[in-house]
């Protein structure tokens, strides 16, 4: 493993960790809306949100937590967990994304 890819690891293991602060912070983030609070916000719903705002009442890990456990623990679990699954995603496209065009390139 080259010193550049080790250090990427490293900083992204290091913000993962570090996901579990905001649950320290008062308020609330921005753009993460539920229906009722955009509707709140801007005076009504847009039709194509409302009929996708149950889309997420089936989300694996609503909230960035587990649906049975409420505790802090819970939360920072669920918040490192979310990290994880968002890195390997994204991650992944990017490297299937790059193997593409790297193949395309040497066609």
């Amino acid at each position: 493993m080259d010193k550049t890819l080790r250090n990427l690891i490293i900083a992204l293991a290091i913000l993962i960790i570090l996901v579990p602060l905001g649950l320290i912070a008062t308020g609330e983030t921005f753009g993460e809306w539920g229906s009722e609070e955009l509707e709140e916000k801007i005076g009504y719903l847009p039709s194509g949100l409302e009929e996708l705002s149950s889309f997420w009442n089936y989300a694996p890990l609503p909230d960035y937590g587990f649906a049975d456990n409420d505790t802090t623990v819970g939360a920072i679990i669920g918040y490192i967990l979310s990290a994880v699954v968002g890195v390997i995603l994204c991650g992944g496209t990017i490297y299937v994304i790059g193997k593409l065009v790297a193949k395309n390139e040497t066609e």
